[in-house]
């Protein structure tokens, strides 16, 4: 699968800016900074790491900026980059 640089959200508050990069590596690296980092941090990379797992999307690196997004929003966000960034519509058939 093709991929190129692509990105979802903005910085406002209540939302998530997701940026996703190719990498060379076959893994995923995700890279967070979020104002609530410290409380949850880790439940805001595993919505990113499961999405992008469902969409079967590997060998990327994740630039994630958040300002207190719900789950329901990163998954959107992340589904978006990823869409952007594969040319691959997940909402059609």
């Amino acid at each position: 699968m093709e991929m190129k640089v692509a990105q979802a959200g903005t910085l406002e508050s209540g939302d998530i800016l997701v940026r996703i990069t190719p990498s060379q590596e076959s893994g995923l690296e995700i890279n967070l900074d979020s104002t609530v980092a410290y409380q949850f941090g880790a439940q805001i990379k595993k919505v990113i790491a499961d999405t992008l797992g469902e969409l079967g999307v590997t060998g990327v690196r994740v630039d994630a900026t958040d300002k207190g997004a719900l789950d329901c929003t990163v998954r959107a966000r992340v589904t978006a980059a990823a869409v952007r960034a594969t040319g691959c519509d997940v909402w059609k058939d």
